[in-house]
């Protein structure tokens, strides 16, 4: 399996949240190796591995497809683009980012501010009412072309770094998703003691609303919600943070069913699969938090790949942690009866 190129395909489908439709076409291309009825139910990627027998256990395992990004909220009458956020952006990043516009037509535009040596000196972070697109384009033209609600990506593609480590946009959850393949690979020739569903969910950063209604139709048992988490960079608490390169995170969290934490690592350890814990004392902000709570309850967990410089367009990971990750599901999918 070309685990690199999965990656560098998922990463740059665009599908900022609400408008997910390539992603999910991407993504479903894939799963269909391995669940040929695999199918999108309301925006969702939903497939079955296997045979489903209503006597058994039936274990989910979920990552999201959305990303952040932006929506078109007004153009003005010089052609400027205004827009506003989808998902938490750290509006300091973005002064001349490169971005695509998603209207009938594909558009590259730059976000442009008022440049410091015109301005009055104020140093503070600029809002979204200072910022713009520029496309280069009169109003009249970029009208024909852009509608008000169309969404908007950063204009990056994957690059390789050095070792084993990529980055781009849409690592948060697309190497999520990659990892669910990954594991797909590893048991597609086994009979399971469960049965395996398999969501890839929309609108992660708007709420987890994906997850709501997908977790609602599956119904599962467990559900490991398999996203990113926080990558030691330079100036962060060591503490709050994992490491690139040394495995996937399991969670740990009074919102979390521990026995299904504790199975996790007896399954890494029994394995020899690295890993790592990330403790959280409440909520965990991803789809597990739908999940545990979904019609009667799931015994829910999170799965985390180590990520930096999350939601920006320059996000870091390392495919070794994706294997891991996906060795690690495969494990545990096998020893659930």
């Amino acid at each position: 399996m070309d685990l690199e190129n999965i990656l560098v395909q998922l990463a740059e489908s665009a599908g900022a949240s609400g408008c997910e439709a390539t992603a999910a076409e991407t993504s479903l291309s894939m799963l269909r190796k391995y669940c040929p009825d695999a199918s999108i139910e309301k925006g969702n990627v939903i497939g079955y591995f296997g045979d489903f027998d209503p006597k058994r256990k039936t274990v989910l395992l979920d990552a999201h497809i959305d990303q952040v990004g932006f929506i078109v909220t007004y153009i003005t009458d010089e052609g400027f683009i205004k827009f506003e956020n989808l998902g938490g952006i750290d509006r300091r990043i973005l002064p001349a980012q490169q971005v695509v516009i998603h209207g009938k037509l594909d558009i590259k535009g730059v976000i442009c501010s008022v440049p410091p040596h015109l301005s009055s000196g104020d140093d503070a972070v600029p809002g979204y009412d200072d910022l713009c697109i520029d496309t280069g384009m009169a109003a009249n033209e970029i009208r024909k072309l852009v509608s008000l609600g169309d969404t908007i990506n950063f204009d990056v593609k994957c690059r390789k770094l050095i070792g084993n480590r990529l980055t781009c946009q849409a690592f948060d959850d697309r190497c999520g998703v990659a990892s669910i393949i990954y594991a797909l690979e590893q048991i597609k020739n086994l009979q399971l003691g469960c049965n395996l569903a398999v969501l890839f969910s929309t609108q992660e950063e708007l709420g987890e609303r994906g997850a709501a209604i997908g977790g609602y139709r599956i119904n599962p048992d467990i559900a490991l919600a398999v996203d990113v988490s926080f990558a030691y960079s330079i100036g962060e608490k060591e503490e709050k943070c994992g490491r690139l390169g040394k495995g996937p995170m399991i969670g740990i969290s009074p919102s979390l069913s521990r026995e299904i934490s504790d199975k996790l690592v007896s399954c890494a350890e029994k394995a020899s699969i690295p890993f790592q814990t990330e403790v959280m004392n409440g909520l965990t902000s991803t789809n597990a938090d739908r999940f545990v709570v979904c019609r009667d309850g799931a015994k829910g967990c999170t799965v985390s790949i180590p990520l930096r410089y999350m939601h920006t367009p320059v996000e870091v990971i390392d495919i070794k942690d994706v294997k891991l990750t996906g060795r690690l599901l495969a494990e545990f999918v096998k020893e659930t009866m």
